[in-house]
């Protein structure tokens, strides 16, 4: 095993976790009113002291715990340890833990996500992996393409996102489900789901499928047509992004950018 695969196997080993905790979980709050779980913070913890033992050069980002920072290092890790933690705080399945993987330009190389309960069946999870270099996997067999159109027929995105755009001109549907990572890797495992819309929110929940996205030719960028970059204000100073994102296949893209930009 590389350390790649302890990680792959550790972040297994967290969703087992994380399922068997959800059933009498309890939430919190942070300062900003976003909710907070002990599964939060045990997975942060767990996954992000390995990722700090396993690659001691590389920086390690995660929602829930400020580490140090060098912005010359050759591998950057952006952790969340469960994006959509407040339907998880409710028992809901869409949720997942994301880990993005940068190199030392700062472009998006790698990346895991292990939804346990966002199956493709009942007895089935869903662990999507890319380490660099390598060819994406989707538990642990390479990942067939599984969309019937590239044009754009739904889009995924958070419940709050007509906060910041008017959808009155998208007649098609619209899901979402709790977690923008798995709004955002829509594409790459629901076959009539070509994009996603994401507003504001952080480096973390963005990094993780970025990658997967970008080796499967689809686009990861601002509505203006402008790149997506993890800049030092995302993962050093730790603010959210401004505009709006979107991501899917380049003919979903160019429809999005025309009727939410």
């Amino acid at each position: 095993m590389d350390a790649y695969d302890h990680i792959a196997q550790l972040l297994t080993e967290m969703g087992d976790y994380a399922c068997i905790a959800q059933a009498d979980i309890s939430r919190d709050y942070k300062d900003d009113g976003s909710v907070l779980t002990k599964t939060d913070t045990t997975i942060n913890e767990r996954v992000g002291n390995a990722l700090a033992e396993l690659f001691p050069e590389a920086n390690v980002v995660t929602e829930e715990a400020v580490r140090p920072f060098d912005p010359n290092a050759p591998l950057t890790f952006i952790l969340d340890p469960i994006d959509g933690t407040d339907v998880y705080s409710q028992g809901l399945p869409g949720w997942c833990i994301s880990l993005g993987i940068l190199d030392v330009n700062r472009r998006c190389i790698g990346g895991m996500v292990y939804a346990p309960r966002w199956g493709l069946s009942r007895d089935e999870d869903m662990f999507l992996r890319l380490d660099p270099g390598k060819e994406l996997l989707l538990n642990g067999k390479p990942l067939k393409p599984r969309l019937t159109h590239t044009a754009l027929e739904q889009i995924a995105m958070a419940s709050h996102a007509p906060r910041y755009i008017s959808i009155k001109r998208f007649d098609g549907k619209i899901r979402c489900y709790g977690s923008n990572i798995l709004h955002m890797i829509s594409p790459l495992i629901h076959p009539h789901i070509q994009g996603a819309v994401s507003v504001p929110c952080f480096a973390w929940d963005i990094a993780g499928a970025h990658a997967l996205l970008e080796s499967q030719g689809m686009t990861v960028q601002y509505a203006d047509g402008s790149p997506f970059l993890y800049t030092d204000a995302l993962l050093f100073e730790r603010k959210a992004f401004e505009g709006i994102v979107l991501s899917g296949t380049a003919e979903a893209v160019s429809t999005m950018a025309t009727l939410f930009s």
